[in-house]
Parts: C-alpha cells; structure tokens; sequence
C-alpha cells in the first residue's frame, strides 16, 4: 500500500481520497479510522451569563435560533454562540445536520424522532429531557443519515 501526501493551499477543505481495486475490509478499516479522527478534538467557544465557555462540539446536542440569536443546547445548558446556523452548517463536522429552517442536529445523540405527518416530528435525545423539532422538508434526508449512520456500525 502506498500513502501520498498532496499540498495544495487552494484547497478550502481537506480531503482524503482511497484509490482501490476493490472494497475490502482493510479500506472500510482506514475509511473508518479517518473519519473518527476527523470527527474529534472540535472545540466551541460560548457564553453564558458572561462567563465564555470551551465546550468539544460532541458535547452540543443541537443548535437553535430563537429572536436573532443562535443558542447551543447542551445535555445540561442553554448557551449561546457567536455563529449564525449558515456558518454552523459550514463549520461543523459531518455528524451535524440541518433539521429546520432554525435548527441543526448532532446526529449522534438522536434517540428517537416522532413522526408527526401533518406538522414537525420531534427529535428526542438520549439521556435528556430536551426535544427539537424537524420540518416535514428535512425529514426525510434525517432519516436516510440516520440510516447510514446504522449501517456502518
């Protein structure tokens, strides 16, 4: 197996390529040790209170705006951040995901979702009271990541 190591800085987002004859057990290994390292260590800067807090972003259940202001929500606190959901979106690791027009989820504390077809289903997060609500529009793809997140464990 060869590694190589390309420099280029114009490129905005790094970005890891396997080239392999066929899919084996070996690449789903390496594809699945470099997403989880790509997934840790993200840190967030939020206040509260006038206190600035440094919270790891696998900490965050979810992200909501409420009166023009955008609020973390953690198992334990409400905090707010600087960012608005748009730059989230961009600045967050894959296993956030945009629900609503207002929220952003972190798939990995999903417990449950009840469906509701003729307005918002709730997401309910394990090991917390807190609940979000996903619009009919994102509920779909929800429920396709959630999907997929499944089949690769």
């Amino acid at each position: 197996m060869k590694v190589r190591i390309e420099i280029d800085e114009s490129v905005k987002d790094e970005e890891v390529v396997i080239r392999c004859r066929k899919m084996d057990e070996n690449v789903l290994r390496i594809q699945s040790a470099i997403m989880e390292q790509s997934e840790k260590g993200h840190h967030m800067t939020l206040k509260q209170g006038g206190k600035d807090y440094y919270l790891p972003v696998e900490e965050i259940l979810f992200f909501e705006t409420e009166s023009k202001l955008v609020y973390a929500h953690t198992r334990d606190n409400v905090l707010e951040t600087e960012y608005k959901l748009y730059e989230l979106e961009e600045l967050l690791p894959g296993f956030f995901m945009r629900i609503s027009k207002s929220a952003i989820v972190n798939l990995n504390h999903i417990y449950s979702i009840a469906r509701n077809l003729t307005s918002s289903s709730v997401v309910e997060f394990a090991q917390s009271h807190k609940q979000v609500y996903v619009s009919r529009n994102y509920y779909k793809a929800l429920v396709e990541r959630l999907a997929e997140k499944r089949r690769k464990l």
